[in-house]
């Protein structure tokens, strides 16, 4: 029997997801979809692991949940063929996070560079959430609660994905079972989506910067955010040579921009190559290029826009999507949750094997 082909991917619902989500995951998730090259794919809204960092503000992740939800649907998600649900609404997610955390060290969670780089990122080097500490650990529990071998995920999540493998590998040694399955990590495909940068220059959009563009920006908003991108701080007149190296507009364009966005919007350029070369000689200007980007942009967030307006005038309809996904990942993390208790022997009730051996130890002579 061939082994089924199941994917996991979600986001922390911290926020509504921008451009470097897009470029990061959510476009490779919308062709994994319509591919159709897979037998169940999930997509979670990690409220649960939001927490671990925001417990003073249950209300941001209550309220961005939703936000999150309509980024998903807005971008060509298909609940009809992806399973959407919310991390919090599966309790055998925690349960599983407590088993395996028997089977990981503090001194392997310490050494794992994702937790090092969020904590100093958060300033937790003196007090770390016991919860943020073991998010390594309440991952592995999501991905094999689906006995998902498939999880697209950035360069800085492999640290994540090879603990989750641990995890497996030792649990299966010690049970004696292979119940776990190992994942394999899936990257962006072009090497922009994995660096893409915040508008201000700064290596990584994010939300807690405010260096994003969003999926949910109005026109207004993304030709602000676009015209006063970062670009090369030496490119003071038109007729200077200009850097395209950490020039965030270009990267952008490198992610974004194909061979027929210039013959729509800049036919006097055959390719981003040609653009690059003219740029670095000299004589071009920043806000030619940073209309174009905006041009490249505008294309792709229109029909986002359009598919959002459409689910925000129907929250009651993504509250029902939300609610059914969530009832059939729980379904299926159960049955996961069975398999690990009978391989744990600790299915007590269900073990008669086990009931009958004690039955007829304790006996009596009537």
């Amino acid at each position: 029997m061939a082994k089924k082909k199941v994917i996991l991917t979600g986001d922390r619902p911290t926020g509504r997801l921008h451009l470097g989500h897009f470029v990061g995951s959510l476009q490779s998730r919308v062709k994994l979809q319509e591919e159709g090259n897979y037998d169940e794919m999930f997509i979670m809204i990690a409220d649960a692991q939001a927490l671990t960092d925001n417990a003073d503000n249950p209300e941001k992740i209550r309220e961005n949940i939703i936000e999150v939800a309509l980024d998903y649907l807005s971008i060509g998600l298909n609940p009809e063929k992806v399973t959407i649900f919310i991390q919090s609404q599966v309790s055998a997610l925690t349960e599983l996070t407590f088993f395996y955390s028997n089977l990981v060290t503090v001194s392997r969670l310490q050494r794992n560079p994702t937790v090092k780089n969020e904590i100093k990122l958060r300033n937790f080097e003196a007090n770390i959430p016991v919860g943020f500490f073991t998010y390594p650990i309440s991952q592995a529990a999501d991905i094999t609660a689906f006995k998902a071998n498939i999880v697209p995920v950035g360069d800085d999540q492999l640290p994540m994905i090879e603990q989750t493998r641990e995890i497996v590998r030792s649990f299966n040694r010690i049970y004696k079972k292979e119940v776990l399955i190992e994942p394999v990590a899936v990257l962006p495909e072009t090497e922009a989506a994995l660096r893409l940068p915040g508008t201000d220059g700064n290596a990584k959009m994010s939300k807690s910067l405010g260096n994003g563009i969003y999926l949910a920006d109005s026109k207004e908003e993304v030709k602000k955010k676009i015209m006063g991108m970062y670009t090369d701080p030496n490119h003071i007149r038109i007729e200077d040579p200009g850097s395209v190296k950490n020039n965030p507009v270009f990267t952008y364009l490198e992610a974004f921009s194909t061979e027929e966005d210039f013959a729509k919007f800049l036919p006097e350029y055959k390719n981003l190559e040609e653009l690059k070369a003219h740029y670095q000689r000299g004589g071009l200007g920043d806000v030619k290029i940073k209309t174009f980007l905006l041009n490249v942009i505008e294309q792709l967030l229109e029909p986002i826009r359009s598919r959002r307006t459409y689910y925000e005038n129907r929250i009651d309809e993504v509250y029902k999507i939300l609610e059914r996904g969530s009832k059939k990942a729980a379904s299926i993390a159960n049955a996961t949750l069975k398999e690990i208790k009978e391989a744990m022997a600790i299915n007590y009730f269900e073990d008669q094997e086990l009931i009958e051996k004690h039955i007829n130890k304790y006996k009596k002579d009537e």
